[in-house]
């Protein structure tokens, strides 16, 4: 494998079920702690079948406690990241320690199930159709270029061929620094997130490892 992580510095209780629950549908969370879990990711490397390893959705604070702890740094920090919640400083914080940032969610996950119709909507909004017309492109290709722009890996998601090309076709143009204020202005900070795992209850988000209680 090229690339293993930790999909979240917290992790449901151990069993067969893969989706634990009591008896009032919250979400059971195991006490096993991340770095230990990071740790067995290092030994993986040694057996060559593993190329990289890495975390996702870990916070600033998470991540310097494994670069104190482990013996090898995270190449990769998976975030959610889009103009509604850019992430400016954890990924000026992952910078300065040579982690790369790879951003899922760029297009503000318009599919989401939970996705209520008074939600705001990024391919929507009048100012990033607006930059999207002065280039020529979709909303989506505008999301996606800023992202590049920030020196930061995107990786949007998508089943339909037609989309997938034109995710791809974002590397004959480039944004101002104008474009760039302009679209980072929405951000909204914590209050952007979408995937923030609350629907699980209080067990996830009181957990002492939840990510999203930090301001980054």
């Amino acid at each position: 494998m090229d690339l293993y992580l930790i999909h979240w510095p917290l992790g449901y209780q151990e069993g067969e079920e893969k989706f634990p629950k009591n008896a009032a549908g919250e979400v059971l969370v195991s006490d096993v702690d991340f770095v230990e879990t990071y740790l067995g990711l290092e030994d993986l490397l040694k057996t060559s079948k593993v190329k990289s390893i890495g975390v996702s959705n870990f916070n600033s604070q998470q991540i310097d406690r494994i670069l104190k702890e482990a013996t090898v740094k995270p190449v990769v920090n998976q975030v959610e990241c889009h103009p509604y919640l850019n992430q400016t400083k954890l990924i000026e914080f992952c910078r300065q320690k040579d982690i790369v940032v790879t951003a899922y969610s760029p297009l503000g996950s318009p599919d989401r199930p939970w996705a209520k119709p008074e939600d705001p909507s990024l391919l929507e909004e009048p100012k990033i159709k607006e930059i999207a017309k002065k280039y020529n492109k979709s909303s989506a290709q505008i999301l996606i270029r800023f992202q590049v722009e920030r020196g930061v890996a995107v990786i949007p998601k998508s089943v339909t061929k037609d989309r997938i090309a034109s995710n791809i076709n974002v590397f004959d143009f480039q944004l101002t620094p104008e474009d760039l204020v302009t679209i980072s202005a929405f951000d909204r900070g914590h209050e952007g997130r979408i995937i923030h795992l609350g629907w699980n209850g209080p067990n996830v988000v009181d957990h002492k490892h939840y990510p999203f209680k930090t301001p980054f």
